[in-house]
């Protein structure tokens, strides 16, 4: 083989890597596009009885690796007793463990109306949020489905550091 003919041999391999490697980073830096709509009831464990407390709806949207994720908490008349919107983007999907790892840069509180109480959880979550975007300016979130039934849309999900299982309806985008 002549030189000329090594050359192009050595060009056709690195193009066909420099292709592969492009194509890799392509299908892996693709965000994920997901929204969950979930609720869970919160129940005071000091209470005496098994009543639940309050009502917890938790949504959570990913568009082009961006997060928005709102915690809004009922009580059982239907009054909004305080949200947490969050705000960050997804680092991380394990498609494997399916879980999802969010780091939050802002978040906004507001609390119930006519002076409500918050819940214990919304008290727990605000606290640990703030005390990481003070600290680092990122609070790491993840999500991780338990349970999927992809014929009824719905999965059981646990999201971290809340220790917060729910119930979520899938909404393809």
């Amino acid at each position: 083989m002549t030189r000329k003919g090594l050359w192009v041999i050595n060009i056709v391999i690195l193009l066909c890597l420099l292709g592969s490697v492009g194509t890799i980073y392509s299908l892996t830096s693709k965000p994920t596009n997901f929204m969950l709509s979930c609720s869970s009831e919160l129940f005071n464990h000091g209470a005496t009885g098994s009543e639940s407390d309050h009502y917890l709806l938790v949504d959570l949207v990913s568009k082009d690796g961006l997060a928005q994720i709102n915690y809004r908490y009922y009580d059982l008349e239907g009054n909004s007793v305080g949200t947490l919107a969050m705000t960050g983007k997804v680092n991380k999907v394990d498609t494997e463990r399916q879980m999802f790892d969010v780091s939050v840069t802002t978040k906004q509180e507001y609390t119930g109306e006519n002076g409500q109480s918050t819940p214990a959880h919304y008290e727990y979550l605000s606290y640990i949020s703030g005390l990481n975007l003070n600290q680092s300016g990122m609070h790491s979130l993840s999500v991780q489905v338990l349970e999927r039934d992809e014929t009824k849309d719905y999965a059981v999900v646990l999201f971290q550091p809340s220790n917060t299982v729910c119930g979520c309806r899938l909404v393809n985008q």
